[in-house]
């Protein structure tokens, strides 16, 4: 299969990518259009929870699509309602809205927020959220993100979100005044280079909430269903926030996201919020499917091992090559470098031959692993191995 250029040039020019087409991919492996194979420690960006087309997810999709796919969410569906009771009966939340990705889940989140301001806090409307952030790429998600530069890419921006640093509750509890409404923020911040908030630092905002009545809103688009080695980030601090987000790896690769709140927060009126795909029984059922696997016996203690031998390995690969470490939670890592060469080591691993390895550059001194919850030891053994072979290349 040769590469189409044509067809290459037919999309929109959005990011710079590599003139490789995958064509089919299985667990961690993908495989291009000339019949390359790589290990992938990206998975979609976290998005494929069980790996490259797992059977227990296509198996529900297929099954689904035979029986219903789309009746309008202006009706029930089972799957949607199968879903939405697992995600409250393993939570603090009671209340599901469905969404097809991270960035609606987060508008819906602010929207709710806000509504909840009009009725209970003389429509307080501002949200405290965070430097280095990242919630989306919709005009409001952009402008509650703190990734440098998305204040002026589409100016002007949403008004009405402060930005505090993530770990000092001082610099939040400054920003804090009577149009106040919510903070939000993720239990680690993925893009912004994988750091976590501390448990001391979650404890305290849920503190600050309480003493101010204002929402705790927690981003686990990427941190949500098992990523951080629990089911949500939220409960290491032993908290309960007012909102949840989730996206990425609920789908296990299917566009779907989920807006969760607390009952007395639930204040949408009819009409104030909806979505002609939301919802629907096809990507209803995919949830399903992932959350079942999820909660399997022994499942996250499986990811919490994998992800020792990920921080042992990357650690030892930083102790060898003189580099600076590495951190993270579960399986969302980094390693850090001691210089701002990560681009061009992703580049290499990616073309290392005959097997390549795709990484993500999280920042020029970092690289990010984000692997399928499931990867085997022998996987992950070597994904470890080719990164060292990418790393020779650049000492």
């Amino acid at each position: 299969m040769k590469f189409d250029v044509q067809g290459a040039q037919a999309l929109m020019d959005i990011t710079s990518r590599p003139e490789l087409v995958f064509v089919r991919g299985s667990g961690s492996w993908l495989e291009d259009h000339a019949g390359k194979r790589y290990l992938d420690m990206i998975q979609g960006w976290a998005v494929n929870a069980l790996g490259h087309s797992p059977q227990v997810l296509t198996d529900a999709i297929a099954q689904q699509a035979r029986q219903l796919i789309n009746p309008s969410p202006a009706f029930y569906n089972e799957p949607a309602m199968a879903l939405a009771k697992r995600l409250t009966q393993h939570s603090c939340f009671d209340r599901v809205f469905f969404a097809n990705s991270g960035a609606e889940a987060n508008e819906g989140a602010i929207k709710l927020a806000r509504k909840w301001g009009q009725k209970h806090k003389n429509g307080a409307y501002k949200i405290i959220t965070f430097e280095h952030s990242f919630h989306g790429r919709t005009l409001a998600t952009m402008s509650a993100s703190g990734k440098a530069g998305w204040d002026s890419i589409f100016a002007p921006q949403v008004d009405g979100f402060q930005k505090a640093e993530l770990n000092d509750i001082d610099s939040v509890r400054a920003l804090v005044d009577k149009s106040t409404v919510a903070i939000m923020l993720e239990p680690v911040q993925g893009e912004g280079g994988v750091i976590p908030a501390s448990v001391e630092f979650m404890q305290a905002l849920r503190a600050l909430c309480d003493q101010e009545n204002i929402l705790l809103i927690v981003d686990e688009v990427q941190t949500g269903m098992g990523r951080t080695g629990v089911l949500f980030a939220y409960q290491h601090a032993g908290i309960e926030p007012d909102i949840m987000t989730l996206g990425k790896g609920i789908g296990g690769g299917v566009p779907l996201a989920a807006l969760c709140a607390k009952e007395e927060v639930s204040v949408f009126e009819h009409g104030d919020q909806g979505g002609t795909y939301n919802g629907n029984p096809l990507v209803a059922a995919a949830g399903v499917a992932v959350f079942d696997a999820l909660m399997a016996p022994g499942f996250f203690d499986q990811v919490q091992r994998q992800a020792e031998q990920l921080s042992q390995g990357l650690q030892q690969l930083s102790d060898k090559w003189g580099l600076a470490g590495e951190r993270g939670m579960g399986l969302l890592r980094v390693l850090k470098l001691d210089r701002e060469d990560a681009g061009a080591i992703v580049t290499t691993a990616r073309d290392l031959s005959p097997q390549g390895l795709l990484l993500n550059a999280a920042r020029p001194n970092l690289i990010r692993f984000m692997p399928a919850l499931n990867i085997t030891d022998e996987d992950l053994a070597q994904g470890l191995a080719l990164l060292e072979k990418a790393l020779a290349q650049h000492r």
